[in-house]
């Protein structure tokens, strides 16, 4: 005799509803954008970047630091961790061998160096964060100064809100005042360094408790200068080719260093700076002596060479103003502005 009824269903016992199911934890979640607040992170200093590692410094107490080794957070991907970023950071902060970190976050800077790879170039590569003195290292001569390079620094500063210095190293070797008659007209500090007396102690005194971004043509002496206010920092030094004046690029990174209660960061020496960020209204400013002459142009003048009424073109003829100050500034403005135009052409 069977023993199911007439009027049950022989497949019911198979329903799918009543089978039993393992949770998943993972499905079941609903997705959340919100992130950990990390209320637990603790504030360090980058001071150098090595293929998606970050070196920290990293405040244990009021008189030391420990050096933290850090990989970024997944949300930050996309955005650009530099010498001089104040970041937060999670997980182990020892500085023990072998241990890392988590950066959760970058705090808001307070200046940006940057420079793109050409004047047609408008993308801009952030080179340090949280400067406020830029140290511009010339060297009288091997190799011979460039003032127009010196020019771009200016304007890169001052677009940047950080104070320049410049330092004119092997002062034995050459007279740097008709270089410096370039600057005449500039506000700007300098100091006159030999090679076998560099003012170490007078200009490390001057750059304790700021953060100092050291930049420079390469073989100009810039690491050799570095080596002297932070003998412990090390860096490579070259020579100067006795042919061609070219120093061999030897700080191949961006490095920061402790130097008295602030940092110094040295930087690869560089043949070029790239101003294709930069706005054209704000090149002037780099040159402050003529953008007081500036003044005086009329509505809507340009600054450039084919400007018939320029002030600036004026002042020069007749003796008020360097020409070659106005050149660099006419060439730079004229530079940047055939590649505005030949980008909205295309």
């Amino acid at each position: 005799m069977s023993w199911m009824t007439e009027h049950e269903d022989p497949y019911e016992q198979y329903d799918e509803s009543s089978v039993r199911e393992r949770p998943n934890p993972k499905a079941n979640r609903p997705r959340s954008k919100q992130r950990p607040e990390h209320e637990d992170a603790v504030t360090g200093i980058v001071t150098a970047v090595d293929r998606g590692r970050y070196t920290l410094a990293v405040r244990i107490d009021e008189q030391d630091e420990a050096i933290v080794t850090a990989a970024r957070a997944r949300e930050l991907r996309k955005q650009a961790i530099v010498a001089g970023d104040r970041v937060d950071v999670v997980g182990d902060t020892t500085g023990e061998t072998g241990s890392l970190a988590r950066i959760v976050r970058i705090q808001p800077r307070t200046t940006v160096l940057r420079r793109s790879a050409d004047d047609t170039d408008v993308v801009e590569r952030v080179i340090v964060a949280n400067a406020d003195v830029l140290l511009m290292v010339v060297a009288a001569a091997d190799p011979e100064p460039r003032p127009r390079l010196v020019d771009r620094y200016l304007v890169a500063a001052l677009d940047a809100g950080i104070t320049p210095i410049m330092v004119v190293t092997k002062t034995d070797v050459a007279d740097p005042e008709p270089f410096l008659a370039n600057f005449a007209g500039l506000d700007i500090e300098v100091w006159r360094s030999s090679i076998d007396d560099p003012p170490v102690e007078a200009l490390r005194e001057r750059l304790d408790g700021h953060t100092t971004v050291a930049v420079g043509h390469s073989g100009v002496g810039k690491s050799t200068l570095v080596n002297a206010l932070v003998p412990e920092a090390r860096r490579a030094v070259g020579h100067v080719n006795a042919v061609t004046g070219r120093g061999r690029h030897t700080s191949s990174s961006t490095v920061s260093f402790k130097l008295g209660s602030g940092w110094i960061i040295d930087t690869p020496g560089v043949r070029s700076f790239g101003l294709g960020h930069v706005a054209t209204a704000n090149v002037l400013r780099g040159f402050p002596d003529l953008a007081e002459v500036a003044e005086d142009c009329p509505r809507g003048c340009t600054h450039l060479v084919d400007e018939q009424y320029c002030e600036l073109a004026i002042a020069a003829a007749d003796g008020r103003l360097e020409p070659r100050r106005v050149d660099s500034m006419q060439r730079m403005l004229g530079t940047l502005v055939a590649a505005r135009e030949q980008r909205h052409q295309e």
